[in-house]
């Protein structure tokens, strides 16, 4: 009768009434099994668990949001930043604030094109590859081919650049997630480029002519 008990009525309990609490269950059962049966370790976990819920409330949410950069991370190439590098070397929104490069700042009008300013002297157009390569896809041609970098080195241009991405999509994630980025010690301001669709407008301009 003893053993009887526990295999029918003992673990189906756990297995169907306390089945995301899983863990909690084996942790609290290996504490109390020495000294109580393990019908009544059951039902004091169970009870336990009910009352207080939190094992319900935070584990899944966190355990998601890493699989999710995770999975992420693991589709972009070593070659490229990773999303964990950028946020640790970005500006928070208040201390953007602090910065008159930010002042008065707008993303302008999305496009598939990013214009970059604020660019410290030593940077150069690998740099710029490693940051924003990481939104192009190179195994398609497609992608590889409309993905184009113009630092400018000389003039009144000197320290902006502008990025050509594949579509809008790229260009608002690399908007939303490089502006604020440090690079030698100089954040980047990153806004939609005002030229867009340079390729149909010259398309355009042959047809009128």
């Amino acid at each position: 009768d003893v053993f009887e008990q526990p295999q029918h009525i003992g673990h189906k309990k756990i297995e169907f009434h306390i089945s995301t609490e899983i863990p909690a269950v084996l942790q609290i059962n290996s504490e109390k099994e020495e000294n109580n049966g393990k019908r009544v370790c059951l039902y004091a976990t169970t009870e336990e668990i009910n009352n207080t819920g939190f094992g319900r409330i935070f584990p899944a949410p966190s355990s998601n949001d890493k699989m999710e950069t995770e999975e992420e991370d693991d589709e972009i190439p070593s070659e490229f930043i990773s999303r964990k590098d950028l946020e640790k070397n970005r500006l928070s929104r208040e201390e953007m604030e602090r910065y008159s490069v930010f002042k008065n700042y707008e993303p302008g009008d999305p496009n598939c094109r990013i214009y970059v300013k604020n660019l410290a002297k030593q940077v150069q157009e690998k740099d710029l590859k490693f940051i924003f390569g990481r939104y192009v896809d190179f195994r398609s041609e497609v992608e590889r081919n409309m993905f184009d970098i113009r630092l400018m080195k000389e003039g009144r241009m000197k320290g902006q650049a502008f990025i050509g991405l594949p579509n809008e999509k790229a260009a608002a994630k690399a908007l939303k997630e490089v502006n604020g980025y440090v690079l030698f010690e100089k954040p980047m301001v990153v806004q939609f480029a005002r030229s867009a669709r340079p390729k149909q407008d010259a398309n355009e301009g042959k047809r009128k002519k």
